[in-house]
């Protein structure tokens, strides 16, 4: 039997005007898959020992109009790193990352958690996303995933993509497969194709996400010379969040190398899921680990909010300084209980430029940056 490997690189690399920021990626060794999380949210699954792709692609949507969809290729930055979380209270390994906006500064203005639940011995995963509304208004947003297979490490057609409604399970299937389910809701689009070059454009996402239509099958040709990989946009429930306010969307992900272990594996995740939907609903959403999140809106006039979480009880600090390290405000000086806050900052009185907030809870110490424009 093969020991759980966790192996976590960091990134390096020159901070450009035009450059996203690279940070860690985890790269992470389970008994019979490969899961790799990069710098953006980007999960893929390569089977063992042989580490051949079997996802090249999955990567969260959040739309909001013709104009205004959220994707890893066009508008995500990294807000908190991809990491392993220590001590994880849901499954074996939880790979745990956030992903703003900030690349492309398009709207919608939204933050994208993602946790992904992993097991030793269990050849599907569990995927969390929340997606929190930075917007200075409510909006009404319709989540989906972008989802390309390589089954078998091939991409030379063969491939058999097929939606089961009763099921609600999306496979490709090749010699082996994978599969997908959305484990919180209905689906309520998909969108199958072979992949083309350009089709990331937001127009075409927000069609695919608002067509109500559910493709069901996809035969790809191993004679078309222009075969390529399947894609498949689905999209799930449209929600509105007011400001500040987040919605949670649960996808698993399986592999097997037969149909009967494929789908033995998804039931595998359904299990899963319910265990850690019944234990996050017991622990009233308690944070695992200390986090101060970016302000938003940023940049702000005059006023902003700014959250932040602590996984258990103790006295909390939460001050803003000016550029020069001048105290503005105190914000938080009390003890408080482990759980999720949001303040309000205003900064009516203060002149325009760069501040810096910076919250202190036991050994904990983060500082964010915020720019107030007037």
């Amino acid at each position: 039997m093969k020991k759980l490997l966790l192996r976590s690189a960091l990134v390096f690399c020159c901070l450009l005007s035009i450059s996203k920021t690279a940070f860690a990626q985890v790269d992470l060794y389970l008994d019979s898959i490969n899961v790799y999380v990069n710098a953006y949210g980007k999960i893929q699954i390569y089977s063992l020992p042989d580490t051949i792709g079997q996802l090249t692609r999955m990567s969260p949507l959040v739309g909001t109009g013709s104009s205004s969809v959220f994707d890893d290729r066009q508008d995500l930055d990294t807000e908190d790193p991809t990491q392993l979380i220590a001590n994880p209270k849901l499954s074996d390994v939880e790979i745990y990352g956030s992903y703003n906006n900030n690349y492309s500064g398009l709207p919608p203005n939204v933050l994208v958690k993602e946790n992904i639940y992993c097991w030793q011995h269990q050849n599907s995963i569990v995927v969390k996303y929340t997606v929190i509304n930075r917007e200075t208004s409510p909006m009404n947003e319709i989540f989906g995933l972008e989802l390309i297979p390589e089954v078998s490490g091939q991409s030379a057609g063969t491939d058999t993509v097929i939606y089961n409604s009763q099921s609600k399970i999306l496979s490709d299937w090749k010699t082996e497969g994978v599969a997908f389910k959305y484990l919180s809701g209905n689906m309520n689009a998909l969108k199958m194709f072979v992949y083309y070059s350009g089709y990331a454009a937001d127009s075409s996402f927000w069609s695919w996400m608002t067509s109500g239509k559910l493709d069901s099958l996809l035969i790809t040709d191993p004679n078309d010379p222009n075969v390529d990989d399947p894609v498949m946009i689905p999209a799930f429930n449209s929600k509105t969040l007011a400001v500040g306010d987040s919605a949670i969307y649960y996808v698993s992900v399986g592999y097997g190398k037969n149909k009967n272990v494929l789908l033995s594996n998804m039931v595998l995740a359904d299990k899963k899921y319910n265990l850690i939907t019944s234990v996050e609903s017991n622990t009233n959403y308690i944070p695992l680990n200390y986090n101060l999140s970016q302000n938003y809106p940023n940049p702000f006039n005059p006023s902003t909010k700014i959250a932040y979480q602590i996984p258990k009880s103790g006295h909390v600090t939460l001050k803003v300084y000016d550029s020069i390290g001048k105290e503005v405000a105190t914000l938080v000086n009390a003890d408080k209980t482990a759980g999720n806050y949001v303040v309000d900052f205003n900064g009516l009185g203060l002149s325009s430029g760069i501040y810096f907030y910076s919250i202190q809870s036991g050994s904990f110490h983060q500082t964010q940056k915020m720019i107030l424009l007037k």
